[in-house]
Order: structure tokens, then sequence, then C-alpha cells
């Protein structure tokens, strides 16, 4: 993917996106001995990032496969990002979302006009409904994360904060599908000046990090961790983009998660989703190595159920 087709995508969205704002706190600089700037995509429309990708994905379809309608199969977030670009759109979307994911994002998806099939909590569950409907619908199956367009449409968060602030040393990004991430450092390596992406993930879902070490994808036999929107994995298209760009990812406890969440919340006086706070918790645990850089964080969602909040 090339500096060109980035600057497209972001051309192609932003009708349909919003610009998001960057917060600083004074105090959270002095809790983490450094500059940083939060790039808040919870204020994005649907509350995260993930409008962005799934708007490029579907505006990159062809009439005829915008009268069938697109499917994807998400626990959250993108669910709600592929039924409100539709609609914004006006095409149809079938969303498979496992019968486990919170009534909160059920509800939402149903909001923005998406058809919500349930499903059992596993991926191969997901996988069967999706197909299923693509071969009964003629939908176009579009994936959270390991879609080319999708993942360009993720970078573009990153490119709007680098065009702000073009003297960032680092930025960081939560890894769950691998989607932010790959496009943040496509985009810290075409709009930054040297700068380099981290990822933060939870020991309880750490694919991505063993992913590095082993040179292939990895999975997890178990996701334990209440970063609920970290708990997919990397893929064939993301993957030698985060092999190839992202300078390290760092893993988080989930006490680290929820203290990053507390602080964030506290501070920044605004709703994350605990997958936003581990790019904070990762610079708190290594002060040594961050110390006086200029950092930038993706806040990547705020669609939390205050009901059932870790703290």
């Amino acid at each position: 993917m090339t500096k060109n087709e980035l600057l497209d995508c972001h051309d192609r969205i932003k009708p349909f996106i919003h610009n998001t704002p960057v917060l600083t706190s004074s105090q959270i600089n002095k809790i983490a001995g450094a500059d940083l700037y939060f790039k808040c995509d919870n204020f994005q429309k649907m509350g995260a990032f993930k409008m962005r990708g799934a708007t490029n994905a579907i505006l990159q379809l062809s009439d005829k496969q915008k009268k069938r309608g697109v499917v994807t199969h998400s626990s959250g977030n993108f669910a709600q990002a592929l039924s409100l670009a539709a609609h914004s759109i006006g095409i149809k979307a079938y969303i498979v979302m496992p019968s486990n994911a919170t009534e909160i994002k059920k509800t939402a998806v149903k909001g923005y006009k998406g058809e919500l099939i349930e499903c059992e909590p596993n991926l191969k569950a997901r996988e069967i409904a999706a197909k299923e409907i693509e071969q009964s619908k003629g939908a176009t199956f579009i994936h959270p994360s390991n879609d080319n367009d999708v993942i360009l449409g993720q970078g573009t968060a990153c490119k709007e904060l680098l065009y702000e602030f073009n003297n960032l040393e680092y930025v960081l990004t939560p890894v769950g599908g691998g989607g932010l991430i790959a496009g943040s450092a496509l985009a810290a390596k075409f709009f930054g000046n040297n700068c380099k992406v981290i990822g933060a993930e939870p020991f309880e879902a750490d694919d991505a990090y063993r992913s590095l070490k082993s040179g292939k994808i990895e999975t997890n036999d178990n996701t334990n961790t209440i970063a609920d929107g970290l708990k997919t994995q990397l893929g064939d298209k993301n993957f030698p983009i985060i092999q190839r760009e992202v300078h390290s990812i760092i893993r988080i406890t989930e006490n680290e998660i929820i203290e990053s969440m507390k602080i964030i919340w506290e501070r920044l006086k605004i709703i994350c989703e605990p997958s936003c706070s581990l790019p904070l918790a990762a610079i708190i645990k290594n002060k040594a190595f961050f110390k006086n850089k200029k950092l930038g964080i993706i806040i990547s969602g705020g669609n939390v159920d205050l009901n059932n909040l870790p703290f």
C-alpha cells in the first residue's frame, strides 16, 4: 500500500467521518514523564475508529456489489461501524454477532439499521454464519481488520494526528485484529518524521506479541481479558505490515489496564473502553524508555457498558 492510496482513502471517507480532536493533560504528562497527545476516536461516529475502515471498504465496492449489501462478523465495534457506514451510504448490512456480545452493542447495530444475526460465541460459528449470508444474499464479506481497504481507512486516524503534530517520536495503539496498528504504521511511515509505532496488548491475549517473536501468525487458546475489543487475532494482510513497520508490542496486565483506564476517565474526563487504555499503560510501565519523548496515543473507542465497568 502506498502513500497516495492512503491520501486517496482519506479524501474518499472525509464526508462520512469526523476529524476527531486531540487532547492533552499536564497531569497525565507528569504521571507518564512524557508529552502525550491523545487522538480521541472515541468521538468518532458510532464511537470508534472502525468507522473509518468500514466506510472506505464500502465505498470501494462496485455498484453491483453495493446493491447486494455487505456482511461481517464482529463482537462489537466493527459491527456498529459497518452498520452505520452502510446506512450512511444507502446499502444493506448483515451483521453476525456472537450471542454473548454486550446488549449495548447489539442495540447499537439495530439502531444503525444493521440486520443482526446471532450465533454461538466462537470464531467457527461466526465464519459459518457469515458465509451462509454471502451465499444466500450475494452480500460482500468485509473483514473487520484483515482487509486492505479497512487497514487504509484505520490509518487515517494516525494520519490526522501526524498532520496536527508532526514531531511525534512514537505513536501507540492497542492491538486486536491488527487493522489499526497496521494502518497507523503505514501512516507513520508516510507522514511521520522518523515516527515509529508501538502496540499494546493484554497478556491474556498476546497473540500479536508472540507472532512477532515466532514470525508466523499465532492464536490464543484463552482470551480472559476485560479488553473485549482485543480478543481477535492478526490476519495474512495486516501481519506482514506489522512485521515490517511496527517497532514492538508491549504486554499489559489486567490490573494495569484498569488503572490506566481510571487515569483517562479521571484526568482527561472522557469515556474510553478498556481496550483503549493499554497504550497509556504501556507508557507508564516503561517510563525510562519513553521519558521526555513526544508520544501519540490512539484512543480507539468509547462504547462502554456503563453497568459493567471494571472500577
